[in-house]
């Protein structure tokens, strides 16, 4: 058990400097699970059959995105599972996204999803929830919230991963400040990447082990899901990306508790 933990003193940094918090290991020994927590099964897509589910999920702003150009050929659903690529064409470079906005909006519950993270760094795999108003406002208690619930961001070693809340976007947009969970293999085969959504906090798990508990940016609103692999906003960023490179993911589900 405690081999796959690691006490870590000095702070991750990355471009934006003091922005990241240091990285630290699961908050206990212990695991959770969705059931054991008192959460049921309400929504699920284990990406069987040979293509995107369309009643599920689309094809996320397809069209320009940071240094590269988000395409539906950059997404595929085969041997049971999504594959979200980023893919290099000659001078053109290709990412992939997908979302649940207009299709599946929830707010609190116990999301997860189970994959396996990309190689390369420079670019990143990441699984978040977002709001539709959030540059309407600047209280995420009416105009919801970006939850990172998962980034993985090569660059800070093979096994961290990276957690965040955003919200106000605009001139005075906040955020916690990226947090950096510790978990030896994560980079390796498939893993559990899990958020807690409830009035008061959110709760940020990796393979069931809690690492935080954030009471900052709660949304009280309905949001969407989004799956993709992510660019850099520098081509210098992605000199050491080997292509194509692909973040896999074996299902997303979602729970809640019965209303009282």
């Amino acid at each position: 058990m405690k081999s796959i933990f690691l006490f870590i003193a000095c702070a991750v940094f990355t471009a934006t400097g003091i922005a990241q918090r240091p990285a630290q290991n699961p908050m206990s020994e212990k695991r959770y699970t969705p059931k054991k927590l008192g959460y049921k099964l309400i929504w699920k897509d284990e990406f069987k059959g040979n293509k995107l589910d369309l009643q599920k999920w689309a094809v996320r702003g397809i069209g320009p995105r940071a240094i590269a150009y988000v395409s539906e050929e950059a997404v595929k659903v085969e041997d049971g599972y999504l594959k979200l690529y980023a893919l290099k064409k000659g001078d053109s470079l290709l990412g992939s996204a997908i979302g649940t906005q207009g299709l599946f909006m929830s707010k609190y519950g116990y999301y997860e999803c189970r994959a396996k993270l990309q190689k390369s760094p420079g670019v990143w795999a990441a699984f978040w929830i977002q709001s539709t108003e959030i540059s309407k406002g600047e209280d995420p208690a009416i105009f919801g919230a970006e939850i990172d619930i998962l980034e993985f961001f090569k660059k800070l070693g093979p096994d961290i991963v990276s957690h965040n809340v955003h919200w106000a976007y605009g001139p005075n947009q906040r955020t916690t400040r990226g947090m950096q969970s510790y978990l030896k293999g994560v980079s390796e085969g498939f893993h559990t990447f899990g958020l807690e959504w409830t009035p008061e906090k959110y709760i940020f798990y990796v393979d069931g082990y809690k690492f935080y508990e954030v009471t900052q940016g709660i949304s009280h609103i309905e949001e969407y899901m989004i799956l993709s692999m992510e660019y850099p906003s520098a081509r210098e960023e992605i000199k050491n990306t080997v292509f194509p490179d692909v973040f896999i993911v074996d299902y997303v589900k979602v729970y809640q508790k019965k209303e009282k």
